[in-house]
C-alpha cells in the first residue's frame, strides 16, 4: 500500500477544476480531530484504505487533492468535517482605558472559563471550537453582554489559515460536542 506523503493539488482552484471536470472523486472525510494530524490511516467513501504521511509543517486543508490518475479520470480528495469556531473579535478594546480593558478581559475570561471552553487568542481574535449546541453557546454570550466585544460564528475550515498548527490542535484537537461543558 502506498503511503500518501503530499498534496498534489486542490479542488477549488482553476487548474484542478478544469483537470477534475467529468472525473470520478473519491472522498476522504476528516474529522476535527484527524484533519489536525500529519500521519493518519484513513477509509474513504468507497472503503479503500489510504495512509497518509505528509511532510512535517504540511496542513490539510479541504479539498486537498491526494491522488489523481488523469488516464483514468480518478481522483481521491480530502473533505474536512470541522464544526464551527465561535469567533470573538477584541479590535473594539483598543481605544478604551487599561482599566476597562481589564474589566472587559476578566468578564469574558470568565464566560469562557465557566464553561471549560478551549480557547485560542491570536491577535485581537478569540476562537473558541463548538463543543456544545450552537445555541447554548450563543446564550452564553448574549447573557453575559459583554460591552466592546462583537462575536460570530465561522465554518472551521475558514479559520485555519489563520493559526499555527499547535493553535489548531488546540482548537479542533480536543473539541467534541460531549467534552468540554458542564452544568451547574
Amino acid at each position: 500500500m502506498e503511503v500518501i506523503t503530499e498534496i498534489i493539488g486542490n479542488v477549488h482552484s482553476p487548474e484542478w477544476k478544469e483537470k477534475l471536470k467529468d472525473a470520478h472523486i473519491e472522498t476522504i472525510f476528516l474529522d476535527q480531530w484527524t484533519a489536525q494530524k500529519s500521519r493518519f490511516l484513513v477509509k474513504s467513501d468507497h472503503g479503500n484504505e489510504f495512509p497518509i504521511a505528509l511532510k512535517r509543517g504540511s496542513r490539510v486543508t479541504d479539498g486537498d487533492i491526494i491522488l489523481f490518475d488523469p488516464e483514468k479520470k480518478n481522483a481521491v480528495v480530502l473533505h474536512l468535517d470541522l464544526s464551527n469556531v465561535l469567533v470573538i473579535d477584541l479590535e473594539g478594546l483598543k481605544n478604551l482605558t487599561p482599566e476597562e480593558v481589564i474589566r472587559v478581559s476578566v468578564e469574558l475570561g470568565h464566560a469562557i472559563g465557566n464553561q471549560h471552553w478551549p480557547a485560542v487568542v491570536k491577535g485581537t481574535k478569540v476562537y473558541v471550537p463548538l463543543t456544545v449546541d450552537k445555541k447554548v453557546m450563543l446564550s452564553v454570550m448574549e447573557t453575559h453582554n459583554i460591552d466592546h466585544i462583537r462575536f460570530d460564528f465561522q465554518p472551521g475550515n475558514e479559520v485555519i489559515p489563520y493559526l499555527a498548527p499547535h493553535e489548531l490542535r488546540k482548537l479542533f484537537g480536543g473539541a467534541s460536542h460531549e467534552s468540554h461543558s458542564h452544568v451547574h
